[in-house]
């Protein structure tokens, strides 16, 4: 069959209400939480698109295999099921469970660096950066030009830049360099894919210098599938089959299931190196549990074991990326800029080019923000220079490279009709940019700021 409309490829089993707060109790709600759209109450949000990270729906084979998790304290079946669905996916040896993906990556980071270090990535996401740099080590961004530009079309925005890495592990060597990294997709990027050559490039680079290379997998499967469908030679080769080679490309890597695992709760330290696994499980018992369910529940463990098979299917990620496109589409037509071309779980909003009247010092995409859910109670995300500005000595701060909004789709929760709604506020808020005033930070914390910031209207 070949059709026009793509539909979603599930039938719904069960539904919770969406309440709907007046334009008064928004308003109430935004002023309560110092204009930062975190501090909302879930039950204050009509269409929440704030991450897609642990927010998605579970299949009926998910929910079954939970009641019939193992409970035990260690060796549970449940592990061995998961263990058993990790290294089917990833070849690694050694798999390591944690409750989510930060803590596979500040287990990974304080047993390997040390003050001084750098982390070489295309770009790192908020806690990727926070945990290596409460190491004192460099959280480094290496991503290719063409993934700044937020209009340019390309293909692999998502991409490392291979020379500036190569300069990086000629000039300052394994010494300085404990490992290299890169995200698929790349989140902070605006969830755009990296091709498999470019996979093969890092990884080569990694062997010749002697630099172990980790994938951060969080969307590991919406990669494989922008690889299949825009890669030359690639189109013939299942989704799984992709994801299993660019595993094989890199020593290990680090997870969270509450992305591309299809759970709510989870993820893991996955990779080849026996030595460098005890180390990790060593800190493991002193912070998350057990090496056998490491901080989860038995039922997370069977949750992630089944959900790392149905993110392969390829109706699944039709369906998943088809719908991303289906708002830009909508939004695009209207004339809101958008970040190009769409990612794999997000559509991001071009603030910069949308307010361009505010500058990176006024935060304009966390004013875009707050303008959606004043207007609709859609809540998004802020990726700029709220998440990514960087103070300089002077007082002053270094602005992000892109002013974003990421609208985040939770995995199989929302329909077109929520989708229609949301690009419905979109449209009308745009209508009106001009209008909307900049911000100041009132009080923040010094690492993850735009968690708990508080803001000021200008």
């Amino acid at each position: 069959m070949s059709f026009r409309t793509i539909i979603e490829p599930f039938r719904i089993h069960s539904v919770q209400s969406l309440r709907m707060p007046s334009e008064e109790e928004r308003e109430a709600a935004l002023q309560r939480a110092g204009l930062n759209l975190f501090g909302l109450h879930a039950e204050e949000v009509v269409i929440d698109l704030l991450t897609d990270s642990g927010t998605g729906a579970m299949s009926a084979k998910q929910w079954a295999g939970m009641l019939d998790g193992d409970e035990s304290y260690a060796g549970a079946r449940s592990f061995y099921r998961f263990q058993d669905a990790v290294q089917d996916l990833t070849g690694y040896a050694e798999v390591i469970p944690t409750h989510q993906g930060r803590a596979a990556e500040r287990i990974l980071f304080q047993t390997l660096l040390q003050p001084g270090q750098c982390v070489p990535n295309n770009t790192h996401f908020d806690t990727t950066r926070a945990n290596i740099e409460v190491t004192r080590a460099e959280a480094l961004d290496l991503g290719i030009a063409e993934g700044r530009d937020p209009a340019l079309l390309h293909p692999f925005k998502g991409n490392v830049d291979l020379a500036a890495l190569e300069r990086v592990l000629e000039q300052r060597g394994r010494a300085r360099v404990p490992l290299v990294m890169t995200t698929v997709t790349n989140n902070s990027g605006g969830g755009q894919p990296v091709s498999l050559e470019n996979l093969r490039g890092v990884s080569a680079l990694c062997k010749r210098y002697g630099v172990p290379f980790f994938l951060d997998a969080c969307r590991f499967a919406e990669n494989a599938w922008f690889v299949k469908q825009r890669e030359p030679g690639q189109a013939q080769r299942s989704v799984k089959e992709i994801a299993q080679e660019m595993f094989s490309l890199a020593d290990g890597c680090t997870m969270s299931a509450k992305k591309d695992g299809l759970a709510n709760m989870g993820g893991f330290l996955a990779m080849n190196d026996g030595e460098l696994a005890q180390r990790c499980r060593n800190l493991l018992i002193l912070t998350e549990g057990f090496p056998t369910y490491g901080g989860l529940a038995g039922y997370d463990l069977e949750a992630i074991a089944q959900g790392l098979k149905e993110v392969v299917d390829e109706d699944y990620l039709r369906y998943r990326i088809r719908s991303v496109a289906y708002l830009a589409e909508k939004v695009n037509a209207a004339g809101v800029p958008t970040l190009q071309p769409p990612g794999g779980h997000a559509v991001y909003l071009d603030g910069k080019a949308l307010l361009s009247h505010l500058p990176p010092s006024r935060y304009p995409a966390q004013a875009l923000a707050i303008a959606l859910y004043r207007s609709g109670g859609v809540r998004g995300c802020e990726i700029g220079s709220v998440m990514f500005g960087k103070a300089l000595p002077d007082g002053g701060e270094q602005p992000a490279a892109m002013e974003l909004v990421r609208l985040a789709f939770p995995r199989r929760t929302y329909t077109q009709s929520h989708v229609d709604y949301v690009a419905e506020v979109v449209i009308e808020v745009a209508a009106r940019a001009r209008e909307l005033r900049g911000l100041r930070i009132a009080s923040a914390p010094p690492w993850l700021r735009h968690f708990t910031a508080r803001f000021e209207e200008l």
